[in-house]
């Protein structure tokens, strides 16, 4: 139950929440001002109404002194944060706890001073303090499996992992330090021996300690909304500077020596590859769709979901990115032949696989038709640009969609349509990251009124 104290024109009202790990008494305190207008009465019972609704937060969680440690408040937050942050961006935050907690963690989160929070950026910023250190497999583990007559579905029943781990892994590619623990310990070697860390001295990225940042300001923010704190930190802190860079894409040239060179690469990828180009949509939208989104009478695509994957979590289904993400977009021919053409190379493949097939209605799927791995598709692109190194610049699956926008803006498309074909909120953030192509395409337009507008001059000068 609530007490309550008067102090001179206020009144202190205290809640018991229980015992903190040390066995002291956790107390929430709040206090409380009557109008200067009001009576005693009226006074007296305001008060025992602020100290029931006091209670009743405490009892729900929605209360928390800042006595409390950063690292205990972040788990609260994260228990009720959990179901209304996007899975990818819970994952993101969780990776982030460690090297917060151990710069921060102990102290209590009424002690966090600005100073403290740009000392613990400009640490982030220097090498030798990664947490997420990667770590590269020197076994040739695919070779290793195949002499030992060991499958991999074996090897993560070993391991205790979800095959979908352990594919990159046989492929070369680089793991976290969890995942190279449990495959070490699959196949009874000590981890030392078979895996090294890569990269263990590179700072963090400017925007990964922005990062950084933004989620300690959503954890104090909620601090300030629970009564915990008066005020957030982080607002008079000012937030890392990330440097601007400019997006990769490709001009209209390599584009159409990417559609060239893709002539002669396997179907599935080959359409993958051309409809990223010709829609501007995100990996996960991609591989998100279904046949029922596409109109082939309207030649229209409806984006509406992704396809996302945690190594937690394996492949699973998403919302698209925000609202406006969820659109209806205008196919070009090319895109909706390609689609007919690759409808009926599934059908075909359907159909060789028999009882093997899994009918997931997902456009583009695995063999046997399960929803594809977004690391499959960005793992071919990244080895098929490296092949094409002497007409390709060094792009990313991602640059598809950069390429898109670029080539509409220089064609004269609209801002607006432009953003909503790619799904942005507004054409601000559009503009923010396409300045680079609408700055061009300004110059392009006052050459054009200049030839319009002074054709005498432009003739005596050839």
């Amino acid at each position: 139950m609530a007490a309550i104290q008067k102090r001179k024109n206020t009144y202190l009202i205290s809640v018991s929440g229980g015992y903190d790990t040390n066995g002291r008494q956790i107390r929430h305190t709040m206090t409380y001002k009557p109008e200067p207008n009001m009576t005693a009465k009226q006074i007296e019972k305001e008060v025992q109404r602020q100290a029931v609704l006091f209670e009743e937060q405490c009892a729900k969680g929605l209360v928390m002194n800042g006595k409390v440690k950063l690292a205990d408040f972040a788990e609260e937050w994260f228990k009720h944060k959990k179901n209304e942050l996007r899975p990818k961006t819970y994952a993101r935050y969780k990776t982030m706890m460690p090297r917060i907690n151990a710069a921060l963690g102990h102290m209590r989160i009424d002690r966090i001073q600005p100073q403290h929070l740009l000392s613990f950026y400009e640490n982030l910023a220097e090498g030798g303090i990664r947490q997420d250190t990667k770590y590269k497999c020197t076994l040739d583990l695919k070779k290793y499996l195949k002499e030992n007559k060991l499958s991999r579905a074996e090897l993560s029943r070993r391991a205790g992992i979800a095959p979908s781990s352990i594919a990159p892994v046989v492929q070369g590619r680089n793991c976290t330090l969890a995942t190279a623990q449990k495959i070490a310990k699959g196949l009874n070697m000590p981890m030392q021996d078979i895996f090294t860390p890569v990269d263990i001295s590179k700072p963090l990225s400017s925007k990964t300690v922005l990062h950084h940042h933004r989620l300690l300001s959503s954890i104090f923010n909620t601090a300030v909304e629970w009564g915990a704190l008066l005020s957030n930190p982080c607002d008079r802190t000012k937030p890392p500077r990330v440097e601007k860079k400019e997006p990769k894409y490709l001009d209209e040239i390599q584009a159409a020596a990417l559609l060239d060179l893709l002539e002669n690469e396997d179907t599935e990828y080959r359409t993958m590859i051309r409809l990223l180009l010709f829609t501007g949509l995100r990996r996960g939208e991609l591989l998100g769709l279904e046949w029922r989104d596409v109109n082939f009478e309207n030649s229209t695509l409806q984006v509406c979901r992704s396809s996302l994957y945690l190594p937690d979590k394996g492949i699973f289904e998403d919302e698209t990115k925000n609202e406006t993400s969820n659109r209806i977009i205008k196919l070009s021919q090319s895109a909706i032949a390609d689609l007919r053409a690759y409808k009926v190379w599934q059908t075909e493949l359907r159909l060789k696989m028999g009882d093997r097939w899994v009918n997931t209605n997902r456009i583009f799927t695995t063999a046997e038709g399960q929803p594809l791995h977004p690391d499959r598709l960005t793992s071919w692109f990244s080895k098929f640009v490296k092949a094409h190194s002497d007409v390709l610049p060094p792009i990313s699956i991602h640059s598809l969609r950069h390429t898109n926008a670029t080539l509409q803006i220089a064609g004269g498309v609209p801002l607006t349509t432009v953003a909503k074909r790619l799904g942005h909120a507004d054409t601000v953030t559009t503009s923010k990251i396409y300045a680079h192509a609408i700055k061009s395409a300004d110059e392009a337009a006052a050459e054009t009124l200049e030839n319009l507008l002074t054709p005498n001059k432009n003739r005596n000068a050839g």
